[in-house]
């Protein structure tokens, strides 16, 4: 089991950047899949971003954040971050970090996949 806390949240107008940060602990970091996944108030939760473990690892992107949203790891830290531009009013939400329940699987955008997650920070873009 690992546990992840994430940080960076905040409230920031459209347009903005903001980048969030993931810290993970307690287990091999470097080896697991790592996910972003949002959630607004009344919504499903929605993959955002995925970054694959061991060398090399892939990153995915969901439609909505493609071209602005950025992940990236240091596996060296047990960290991630998400590096997210040109915010919108709809990206408002709690963005949670999760990490894969295996090792070295290709990354997924299905929340089922990953077993451990962080109790979340709020991202809130006003128009």
């Amino acid at each position: 089991q690992v546990q992840l806390v994430e940080s960076g949240g905040g409230l920031v107008q459209a347009g903005d950047s903001l980048r969030l940060s993931c810290a993970a602990s307690g287990r091999a970091f470097s080896v697991y899949a790592m996910a972003w996944f949002r959630q607004a108030p009344g919504k499903e939760r929605e993959f955002v971003a995925a970054a694959g473990g061991g060398t090399g690892g892939s990153a995915l992107y969901g439609d909505s954040v493609k071209g602005r949203f950025f992940i990236s790891r240091d596996n060296a830290k047990n960290t991630m971050s998400l590096q997210m531009n040109s915010l919108k009013p709809e990206d408002t939400a709690t963005y949670f970090c999760a990490a894969d329940r295996l090792p070295l699987r290709p990354v997924s955008v299905l929340a089922v996949r990953y077993g451990d997650w962080g109790q979340g920070t709020q991202v809130t873009v006003s128009a």
